[in-house]
């Protein structure tokens, strides 16, 4: 694939795992099986350190909009990094385990630094 302008540059980069992808359905399974993985690990190490924190107070408060900012951060980044020509459900699903691990990464941070 060749690359002639900015825009071309995520599908020059992510055409190779579309390849890959398509050779046979178990690569398209081990694709499928790796972000779903993903997701839930992110989502129970999210929860996890949501619920170490505790109730929502003054304290806390702005350690939640932070862990929201930084997932909304994630997902705009994605939506210009990943493609939308193609695999774009496959995408959408890393998009929101990589947002959900972001917001879990940041939480276990600010739980390490403010809790023990």
């Amino acid at each position: 694939m060749e690359i002639k302008s900015i825009s071309d540059i995520p599908g020059a980069a992510f055409y190779p795992l579309k390849s890959w992808a398509e050779q046979s359905p178990d690569n398209w399974n081990i694709l499928i099986g790796i972000g779903f993985l993903l997701l839930m690990a992110s989502i129970v190490l999210a929860y996890v350190f949501y619920k170490k924190m505790g109730n929502e107070d003054e304290r806390t408060k702005n350690i939640y909009l932070k862990s929201s900012y930084f997932m909304l951060l994630t997902i705009i980044l994605c939506d210009i990094v990943f493609p939308t020509e193609y695999m774009a459900n496959i995408f959408f699903l890393f998009k929101y385990a990589l947002a959900i691990l972001a917001c879990g990464i940041y939480l276990a941070i600010q739980y390490k630094r403010d809790f023990t």
